[in-house]
């Protein structure tokens, strides 16, 4: 059923950048100095003749998106990298008219495997590629091509999701629950006029003047009371190991103590956290006597805990044993690696996890989708960032703006990398130093994705 709002891609092309970043962030037991970003520029033309041009841009998060003994960080860099570029040669070649949800899924369905198959068959990768890596590597090209179809018909992307723009229902993409359903159900047609902002403590941050080893002499704040201070921070995420309770333990207790004096001195009354195992707990076990032991310790800490991300493995077929039921009970408990497709949402759903969180990083049409699902089925719901500096955190603002029950959004580059923030820190200046805790998202109203 062709529309006259259908795109074709006319033209697409690739570009790289590197920055070193001013800290080190430690996650799932890996310390991360540096990122690569991946930008996409995509020019589109619809069947009645307009024309526009988008952009997207993305880390290429080898060291989340593949983590792995047996290849280098240099080795699955070079193999993402190869395949973000062979996606975009792909996309040039592409001739079929659509919506950005048809095309964007036809060249995943049809290229993204196979293509990742001959790039570690090229570079003699010792393993093949994950398919959260897969998903990463494709995602600046599916953002720009969003933005691209938004700007060729002068309208929010967000607002273009409804059956007058879609060919297909989410029938056709997730199951027949969503027979006769869009996109427009599940996404706001303003976004939100201003979301708080998570903050990352990650395990190797220093909590307060006495933690400190070494620092960069660039004038931003080292420390976590300095960062609450300096931004009005209400939002804590804090990276836990996952594999050392009483660390895990004293990390929480030591976390609620700074804050606390922090926030009184700033004259705040509420503030909240998260917790992020990065898949390192062994079972649900650990994670219950770590709710117990935050309890006792620091009760209010657990008062102030709003979710639980991805605790144990993130290959839930390959560990059925691993239920979160019990721990979902008191806190709801988030998948984040483990989200790579609807079939792993609804295998999560019944080892009982009973949050998601969303990535544009796994694709924008993908979180998209899992966001929809995750509606449908009554799911607490999250956005997570990689660290994803400049655009890309402002794309990924975007989506969270426009999520209905996504109540916050994490964005930690303005503490680990600002240099890669340049240039869109000062046309966007709240988000990348906010004064209270919160990014203006109501601004984000412009074609594409807003920005």
């Amino acid at each position: 059923m062709a529309k006259a709002t259908d795109i074709r891609l006319v033209s697409v092309r690739a570009e790289i950048e590197h920055f070193d970043y001013r800290m080190p962030i430690k996650f799932g037991g890996r310390v991360l100095n540096d990122v690569l970003m991946f930008h996409v520029t995509v020019e589109v033309e619809s069947r009645d003749g307009r024309r526009g041009q988008g952009f997207g841009s993305m880390p290429m998060g080898n060291i989340w998106a593949w983590p792995t003994s047996r290849a280098t960080p240099d080795q699955t860099l070079a193999a993402m990298t190869a395949l973000a570029h062979r996606m975009v040669e792909r996309a040039g070649q592409y001739q079929e008219f659509g919506h950005p949800l048809e095309i964007t899924h036809e060249l995943n369905q049809q290229y993204l495997q196979l293509e990742a198959e001959a790039v570690c068959k090229q570079l003699a990768t010792p393993e093949p590629m994950p398919r959260l890596a897969q998903l990463v590597a494709a995602s600046p090209l599916e953002a720009a091509i969003h933005d691209a179809y938004g700007k060729a018909l002068g309208a929010n992307s967000y607002n273009l999701l409804g059956p007058e723009f879609v060919n297909r229902d989410l029938g056709f993409y997730l199951d027949q629950q969503f027979a006769g359903e869009y996109l427009d159900r599940y996404t706001l047609r303003e976004p939100k006029p201003k979301m708080p902002l998570y903050h990352l403590i990650g395990a190797l941050d220093p909590l307060s003047p006495a933690d400190v080893q070494t620092a960069p002499d660039d004038g931003l704040p080292v420390t976590l009371d300095q960062w609450i201070l300096y931004d009005g921070l209400t939002h804590l995420k804090i990276k836990l190991n996952g594999d050392d309770l009483a660390w895990d333990v004293d990390r929480v207790v030591s976390v609620e103590r700074v804050a606390a004096e922090a926030q009184r001195q700033r004259g705040c009354t509420q503030w909240f956290y998260s917790a992020d195992f990065n898949e390192r707990c062994q079972s649900v076990e650990y994670v219950l006597e770590w709710l117990a032991k935050v309890g006792e310790r620091a009760p209010e800490a657990l008062e102030r805990l709003q979710y639980i991300e991805q605790p144990t493995h993130r290959d839930l077929a390959a560990y059925p044993e691993n239920k979160m039921h019990r721990a979902a009970a008191i806190k709801p408990v988030v998948i984040d690696e483990s989200l790579v497709d609807y079939q792993s949402l609804l295998l999560a759903r019944e080892l009982g996890y009973s949050g998601v969180a969303l990535k544009t990083c796994k694709g924008h049409s993908e979180a998209l989708m899992m966001g929809a699902a995750a509606q449908k089925f009554g799911m607490f719901l999250c956005v997570q960032d990689l660290t994803c500096p400049g655009y890309s955190f402002l794309h990924s603002a975007s989506l969270a703006a426009r999520v209905p029950t996504v109540a916050a959004i994490e964005g930690n580059a303005r503490q680990y990398c600002p240099a890669a923030n340049a240039g869109w820190a000062n046309r966007y200046p709240e988000f990348f130093h906010p004064t209270d805790g919160s990014v203006p998202t109501g601004v984000l109203t412009g074609p594409g994705l807003g920005i």
